[in-house]
């Protein structure tokens, strides 16, 4: 993508603070695009990355808020102040999510059954990584709707990590994700709005991984950037209800190209008109 070439839009990122957030928040920063990230509790994380947006010459406009995407009232003030500011919402990443991390820091080595979790923690990642994004999707969608445009991207992992024993409610909240994705983009079909899925394509460097797991074998966080940038762009405005595994994109090929080999992994998807 040229550079610049989301001048003019918008965007909001959700879990915006670091990990895959912070890399395409800052990445849709670089393309010219207005940026709005937030996070349910830490200031300072998205501080920092507004400071690092600050540094980025001839980008857009880079906007933090403490907001829960689990409460209605904070996804509401998310938009409303980003319509006040901008005028309009381009793009939504839903981003935001809670781990395993959340049931067991061991969770990579030794599983936990489902009857061992605690309920409090399962209803925390189930609402956070499910209801999270219908919320925040509920409140763009009229805005997108209006102007007949818009893109929103829903964050998602492997299949076989929604299947992998021990990692419940993590892999149940991201297989619903992809079946909100599927549906929604049916409920928008040739309205302009676009919904898509993008998943980094293994473990990746974010804070959802323990500590003493080599960072060698986790993928860069930036690895989202491109597909990102595609699927927010006009060239993908006939691509909806698909699936798009970062890992296998491929930037020395025209991005047309590179999507076809990064969806080739897909699994559901919306049946192709």
């Amino acid at each position: 993508m040229a550079e610049g070439e989301l001048s003019g839009k918008t965007a909001i990122v959700t879990g915006g603070g670091r990990g895959l957030g912070r890399a395409m928040a800052l990445g849709l920063l670089r393309a010219g695009a207005n940026v709005v990230i937030t996070a349910a509790r830490t200031l300072q994380e998205i501080e920092t990355v507004e400071n690092e947006g600050v540094k980025i010459g001839d980008a857009g406009v880079l906007r933090k808020f403490v907001a829960d995407v689990t409460r209605e009232e904070d996804c509401r003030l998310v938009v409303s102040e980003t319509m006040r500011e901008f005028g309009s919402v381009h793009i939504l990443v839903n981003n935001a999510g809670r781990g395993m991390r959340y049931v067991s820091e061991k969770f990579f080595d030794t599983p936990t059954k489902f009857w061992q979790t605690d309920p409090a923690v399962w209803r925390m990642i189930i609402d956070t990584n499910v209801n999270g994004p219908f919320l925040m999707a509920r409140e763009v969608a009229p805005h997108m709707l209006k102007q007949g445009w818009g893109r929103i991207i829903n964050i998602s992992m492997n299949h076989e990590t929604m299947r992998r024993a021990g990692f419940s409610p993590y892999g149940p909240s991201k297989a619903a994700l992809e079946s909100e994705t599927i549906i929604w983009a049916q409920d928008l079909a040739g309205t302009g709005v676009t919904v898509n899925s993008l998943l980094p394509g293994g473990a990746t460097d974010t804070g959802m991984v323990p500590s003493e797991v080599s960072r060698a074998r986790l993928l860069d966080p930036n690895i989202m950037v491109p597909p990102l940038l595609w699927l927010a762009s006009e060239s993908a405005g006939q691509v909806t209800g698909r699936r798009f595994a970062a890992n296998l994109w491929d930037s020395s090929l025209p991005p047309e190209q590179a999507a076809e080999k990064a969806r080739s992994a897909a699994g559901w998807m919306v049946p192709a008109p």
